[in-house]
């Protein structure tokens, strides 16, 4: 664990979310889903939704500047590679996924929660099995390891939630 709640540490495990146990992964990809709820209630339900892309883009940059800026830290504390608090990860691929979702998947309340709900799915999912490239990327020493399989894991959660849309 880290030794205190810093500033630091607050952003790396997404304000204490990657302290929850069990699967503290799955908590730190929680915080995108709900902000993209509240953002799409908040817009009536229908769209436009560039405001919902654009906010679910910058909190992917924002997570990713953290992950880079903070993971030697986090990574040099913990004496792990990857520690399982280390979730900003997680919130910048959920996020990612998020403002890549299918305009058509986002067309009123119902259809709305139902794919947010499968988003969060597929992406943990995509995160745990790590298609290719993910579990190469997750090689790379450092902080970038730690967050390039998670944006490639959003990549193909996004890929996939966009086909099974105009599959639909």
């Amino acid at each position: 664990m880290l030794a205190a709640m810093d500033r630091s540490t607050l952003l790396i495990t997404t304000f204490g979310l990657g302290r929850l146990r069990p699967a503290p992964g799955t908590w730190g990809s929680v915080p995108p889903v709900v902000l993209g709820g509240i953002l799409l209630a908040l817009g009536g339900w229908s769209g436009p939704h560039a405001e919902y892309t654009l906010v679910m883009a910058m909190l992917s940059a924002a997570c990713a500047l953290i992950c880079v800026a903070e993971g030697e830290r986090a990574v040099a504390v913990l004496g792990d590679p990857d520690p399982p608090d280390f979730v900003a990860d997680e919130t910048a691929g959920m996020a990612l996924v998020m403002a890549l979702l299918p305009t058509a998947g986002l067309a009123g309340m119902p259809l709305s929660l139902f794919t947010l709900a499968v988003s969060f799915v597929v992406f943990r999912l995509c995160d745990i099995v790590k298609p290719w490239p993910c579990r190469g990327l997750e090689r790379i020493a450092g902080p970038w390891g730690v967050l390039l399989d998670d944006l490639a894991a959003a990549l193909w959660a996004a890929l996939i939630i966009n086909l099974a849309v105009l599959a639909l």
